[in-house]
């Protein structure tokens, strides 16, 4: 950690990426699960166009992560719009800036999302969804570096049942990621034209509560900088069909992540099993 502290951002970042070729070479197995996604996304005509999405997206991660190990320089920043632009649909500003309501705010392994939900706990407190790191140390820097401003987490699993319905009373953000595999609980919605099994947690919420909804992203555009991204709220009035409200909540969210990664493809993590048929 300290060694990463004392290293410029620049030369900081250019080792990242190297790492990530490092990974990329080694990594025959997701490798190929990366390979297979992009093509079956149709977002490459062939395997060497693949290929090069496929090493840009084990880059991008790798600068990732040491974006948010060294995200102080925006995150503390006397002017942070140097480093950031807002693009936050006016609907969904309005309530951020509401002190009385709460927002789920979703969205996918694309960009940097955690210095984006950072960024979001300027206006409100957000709460971050996490799973306990099987490595110690690796799970000991994640707790010190990842809880920042007005950003914390809860546990992805906890006895207390409640507790993302707390967040939402508290007028406060709950921020969920939508692209995890979700197994047989989960609904089989399109993504990219193919069905996945998607987690429900933000339609039902949405629907139970009555809660806000929208989709964010946060692109990198360069060095340290970032585009982040709002659509407008997505309302959903209930039709009386459970499952046919779930499934329309999770395609209009799923075709906002696939335009995000249209933009800038290879800022997606695809070597995760997306599709398991």
């Amino acid at each position: 950690m300290l060694v990463t502290d004392a290293l410029p951002l620049r030369f900081a970042i250019r080792v990242a990426e190297r790492a990530g070729d490092l990974v990329y070479f080694f990594d025959r197995r997701r490798r190929g699960i990366a390979r297979r996604n992009i093509l079956r996304a149709g977002l490459a005509d062939d395997e060497a166009g693949a290929s090069t999405i496929a090493r840009g997206s084990y880059r991008h991660f790798a600068a990732l992560v040491m974006e948010s190990l060294k995200s102080s320089a925006v995150l503390d920043a006397d002017e942070p719009s140097r480093y950031v632009t807002l693009d936050i649909h006016p609907n969904v500003r309005e309530v951020l800036e509401d002190p009385e309501r709460g927002l789920l705010m979703t969205s996918g392994h694309f960009g940097n999302w955690e210095i984006g939900a950072q960024l979001l706990s300027d206006f409100k407190p957000v709460v971050g969804i996490t799973r306990e790191m099987s490595n110690p140390y690796v799970e000991r820097l994640v707790q010190k570096r990842k809880p920042r401003k007005r950003f914390r987490l809860t546990p992805k699993r906890a006895d207390d049942s409640g507790r993302f319905l707390s967040v939402l009373n508290d007028a406060e953000v709950l921020a969920l990621l939508i692209d995890q595999y979700a197994g047989d609980r989960g609904a089989r919605v399109d993504f990219f034209g193919h069905p996945a099994s998607t987690h429900t947690s933000p339609a039902l919420l949405h629907l139970v509560t009555g809660v806000a909804l929208c989709f964010c992203s946060c692109r990198r555009t360069g060095l340290m900088t970032f585009e982040l991204t709002t659509s407008d709220l997505i309302r959903h009035e209930r039709t009386g069909d459970k499952q046919r409200d779930i499934r329309a909540i999770l395609e209009t969210l799923n075709g906002h992540l696939e335009e995000a990664i249209r933009r800038a493809p290879d800022q997606y993590v695809w070597a995760h099993r997306r599709w398991r048929d």
